[in-house]
């Protein structure tokens, strides 16, 4: 995704209206964004997986794929997972836009669209969706293996870390739909606590999931576990009395994050990271989060 600066915000406009093209394209030039163009659904797929757009508005009604279908199947590419995709429809019963969201999508507008505040949609969805790449990247430099998952098993998004252990294990397409998915369900079926792991398998390395708790309503957040490699947050709690999250936070201020940043990362409120903080400084003996974060790195040296 484009940052700030001379970078241009790319949008994939999907309609098969000419009208309605043009008028977008010149809205959106003269915003400063660069502009895709496709006319129907398969064409769209095409163009987004060469050239990755920063966000998608997508035609609901269109002959042969749809604009629903078009979404599912982006959403289930990993690379356009998180692209934001706002629906433009002519429909704006509730059915059509509850099946607007339930395809994946982040928004709706109606049709004749107005230019002005369909771009201020765009600009506070590419926003959110900036921040949640930021998040997520930051998780998988620092080698976390999260995902999130349905109540009925199915991967919403995982970092590529995850993906790269998955491989490793000998994971491929067919056993996360057939063996994965079935196996996270009938766990699920239990109603797991925060805490609660899973040993995975038919895996040639076995691997466990740990859930962690609900990133957002029906979306399940996961850790996947390589016995075979201690993680950062392990060792520090190999190193100090702390909890599950106070070591997480820890980690993160080891890593330079604010307070505001680590909140997005874990899911809680700046407030609550300071609560940790707090319990951390007072465990290490330290006052500050500049020593706080020196010791971490100190007892991180030469963990692989």
């Amino acid at each position: 995704m484009t940052g700030s600066g001379d970078a241009r915000d790319v949008v994939l406009v999907v309609d098969d209206s000419p009208e309605t093209l043009g008028m977008l394209n010149q809205a959106l030039d003269d915003a400063g964004m660069t502009v895709l163009v496709a006319l129907e659904g398969l064409q769209a797929i095409s163009i987004a997986r060469k050239m990755q757009p920063d966000i998608i508005l997508l035609d609901a009604m269109m002959p042969n794929l749809d604009g629903f279908a078009t979404c599912r199947i982006l959403k289930r590419e990993q690379e356009l997972a998180d692209v934001p995709v706002i629906f433009m429809t002519g429909l704006s019963d509730t059915e059509h836009v509850v099946k607007g969201f339930e395809a994946g999508g982040v928004d709706y507008v109606t049709k004749p669209v107005k230019a002005q505040e369909l771009i201020a949609r765009m600009r506070v969805h590419l926003a959110n969706a900036r921040m949640t790449q930021s998040a997520r990247s930051a998780l998988d430099t620092t080698g976390q293996y999260l995902l999130t998952t349905a109540g009925n098993g199915e991967i919403l998004w995982a970092t590529p870390q995850t993906h790269h252990l998955f491989e490793k294990s000998g994971a491929d397409r067919f056993w996360l739909d057939q063996q994965l998915v079935p196996q996270l369900r009938h766990w699920y079926g239990f109603a797991p606590g925060s805490g609660s792991a899973l040993t995975l398998q038919g895996l040639e390395i076995p691997l466990q999931v740990t859930y962690l708790g609900d990133a957002a309503p029906g979306e399940r957040l996961l850790r996947l576990t390589d016995p075979q490699r201690p993680s950062q947050t392990d060792a520090l709690r190999r190193q100090f009395p702390l909890t599950e999250r106070e070591a997480e936070v820890l980690l993160w201020i080891a890593h330079g994050k604010t307070n505001r940043e680590i909140g997005q990362i874990l899911n809680m409120s700046p407030r609550t990271v300071n609560k940790h903080l707090e319990q951390i400084f007072r465990k290490l003996g330290v006052e500050n989060r500049t020593t706080a974060a020196a010791v971490a790195i100190r007892n991180l040296e030469g963990l692989v």
